[in-house]
């Protein structure tokens, strides 16, 4: 892999301690610095109640990556057991197959919605919603990379010799998946991190109290006629540097394990 491509992570990771860094008790009220434009003392500008655009703005990207993170990883982790549970029986195949193809036929953003909303909203119910409609397309990818695995000729060797599918699935499926894993989970970062910030923009995601970026945009808009543009402009923007950069990313990741970890590398007798 290219060196520069490891200038997006090591951004990524920066953005994320720096936010992390902030104290959210210097997010306070200051009437008296109220609408305030981009300058020195405050970068980002000021909003209607003289809070920090900057400060309030790096809090909801730490928010937004920490919900995009867990979604990733949980909806990774849910598309490899599925696609394992698919490849034990043709009766789970179906079922799965089933289940996959429903979640894809829904409007993605409306079955997000109703699951946040019946689960209550908040981070909680924001995070399950993102989970159970995210986890499908992995899935199905998945579940084709098995199917071919399990008629190639050393999986078949490993059967005779009496070894179990959880054997199997642990010394031959998982290594040939991780690669598709791998990029299914950076390709799944940025999409959560948009459908979250879409529903709480909406007012069906977070908490109005959260300093998330729906939430930022979403306040900044009966301003917006008003001249005070950065209220949203910075928010948005910095918002579509980490999709960027994560997109970058699972790019450079696809390329790489495309190239290094094809199905001859990754055979062992």
């Amino acid at each position: 892999m290219k060196k520069w491509t490891y200038l997006p992570v090591i951004l990524l990771v920066l953005l994320y301690v720096i936010s992390m860094l902030i104290d959210p008790d210097k997010i306070s009220i200051q009437l008296e610095e109220r609408n305030l434009p981009p300058g020195f003392s405050h970068l980002f500008g000021t909003d209607w109640l003289g809070r920090d655009m900057f400060l309030r703005t790096m809090k909801g990207i730490e928010l937004s990556i920490t919900v995009g993170l867990l979604t990733a990883v949980l909806s990774t982790i849910v598309s490899f057991l599925a696609a394992m549970l698919a490849s034990m029986h043709k009766w789970l195949d179906r079922l799965i197959s089933w289940l996959t193809d429903l979640f894809l036929s829904l409007p993605h953003l409306v079955t997000l919605i109703l699951i946040s909303f019946t689960l209550g909203g908040g981070f909680k119910g924001v995070v399950i919603g993102l989970v159970l409609t995210h986890w499908p397309s992995l899935t199905r990818v998945l579940r084709a990379e098995i199917l071919q695995l399990k008629e190639t000729k050393y999986v078949k060797i490993s059967e005779k010799l009496g070894k179990g599918f959880w054997w199997q699935a642990r010394h031959h499926y998982l290594p040939h998946l991780l690669p598709q894993m791998l990029v299914g989970f950076t390709l799944i970062f940025p999409h959560a991190i948009l459908h979250e910030a879409s529903i709480t923009f909406l007012g069906f995601g977070l908490s109005p109290e959260q300093p998330a970026i729906g939430i930022i945009l979403s306040e900044a808009m009966q301003y917006l006629s008003t001249g005070f543009w950065w209220l949203a402009f910075f928010p948005g923007l910095i918002l579509l540097i980490i999709i960027l950069l994560f997109q970058i990313c699972a790019k450079a990741w696809k390329s790489y394990l495309e190239k290094d970890f094809s199905h001859e590398n990754i055979v062992r007798d």
